[in-house]
């Protein structure tokens, strides 16, 4: 921790400058804590995604506890976490064909394993004539991008990878990212155990080809959250579960003492005698996520500020409408009141912010530095 930093700004939450990002950092602890447990409970290594914190802080906390390598987004967070001395690192997002001569010489310092799902990026990569990590992404029914679990093509894409001099098979890795929009506890858990199958049955249909099949890894918060079992898979990959955020308390992956990050926000504006006020949590701080909410919202409010997570109240009052800066609050609130708002979706509120401010209670221990570079 850079104690250091914690002196050039305020020791009380209530002296920041707003709006801010706090990172409760007894609430990070027991999260990084709880889920290490869960994964070697269930015989799997844990790969984190740090794309949902992007600060490299947190991911040595993670790796200090036992997480095996990291997944990251984008080629940018995998050259950041490599200068910050992290050399195990998957880029879990199919190839941009415009970055493989950068994903290239960042492969010659560390194991970066690059993701393919078509034999197009497949040939990109043979013909850059370096030698390259390649996992291949298999759709265990979410349908975004992957290659379906059950078709011959898994094999082809795989053969073609084996075949290819400079290139090996890393793994196949899959997300299951419509636990997202599962209706209760039950149907994430049947959800979990499918993409647990899609990766055992990939898995099989290699090795009935003779293909060794590499690293089977899969994740999401809410899968791992309710996963009765993972016989059969090396690893998993989630990464909202540092943090938390409001969606995660609906799903019943957390309580909302376990969310460990909240904005902070001052009151700007407020009509009298009327309700709904103006705070600066606009788009650019809570981002524009609705939630799972009907009628929807950008977050909700803790009845305390200063309290927040972990056992904090949540309020009725939500932000109800957001512009670039501008955040509307319902209920009343008096000029200059602090609000602390639980976001929706912690990964994009993240990305808003230069850093966290670190607290335990009110008091401010750090600051933490955000990596959100594209470059």
């Amino acid at each position: 921790m850079n104690a250091g930093n914690a002196a050039t700004h305020a020791p009380d939450l209530f002296g920041l400058a707003t709006p801010a990002l706090i990172l409760d950092l007894d609430v990070l602890e027991n999260n990084l804590r709880a889920m290490q447990k869960r994964t070697d409970a269930l015989g799997v290594r844990l790969r984190p995604h740090v794309k949902t914190h992007k600060c490299v802080e947190i991911a040595e906390l993670q790796r200090s506890r036992g997480a095996t390598g990291i997944a990251v987004s984008t080629l940018a967070e995998a050259r950041v976490f490599a200068e910050a001395g992290f050399d195990d690192i998957l880029w879990a997002f199919p190839l941009n064909l415009s970055r493989i001569d950068e994903a290239a010489a960042l492969s010659r310092r560390i194991e970066l394993g690059v993701t393919v799902d078509s034999l197009t990026a497949v040939e990109a990569l043979e013909a850059a004539g370096t030698p390259f990590s390649v996992w291949l992404e298999i759709d265990c029914g979410y349908g975004r991008s992957g290659v379906p679990h059950d078709g011959g093509r898994v094999v082809e894409i795989a053969r073609r990878i084996s075949r290819a001099g400079r290139l090996a098979l890393g793994g196949c890795l899959t997300h299951a990212g419509h636990t997202y929009g599962a209706d209760s506890s039950s149907a994430i858990a049947a959800l979990a155990e499918e993409e647990r199958r899609a990766m055992v049955e990939t898995g099989r249909a290699l090795r009935a080809a003779r293909l060794e099949p590499g690293v089977l890894s899969l994740g999401s918060t809410p899968g791992m959250s309710r996963v009765a079992t993972l016989e059969g898979i090396d690893e998993a990959r989630p990464g909202n579960y540092a943090l938390y955020d409001y969606t995660q308390t609906r799903l019943g992956s957390c309580a909302v003492g376990d969310c460990a990050v909240t904005v902070l926000a001052t009151v700007v504006s407020a009509r009298d005698g009327s309700d709904g006020a103006i705070a600066d949590c606009g788009a650019l701080a809570l981002s524009k996520d609705v939630g799972p909410d009907d009628p929807p919202h950008y977050g909700r409010l803790f009845r305390d500020a200063s309290g927040g997570a972990p056992g904090g109240a949540l309020s009725d009052h939500r932000v109800t409408s957001v512009s670039q800066e501008h955040g509307r609050l319902s209920g009343r609130f008096a000029v200059g009141e602090k609000v602390r708002v639980l976001p929706n979706h912690a990964c994009l509120t993240v990305a808003h912010f230069d850093h966290f401010e670190v607290v335990r209670g009110r008091r401010v221990v750090d600051r933490w530095k955000i990596r959100r570079t594209r470059d």
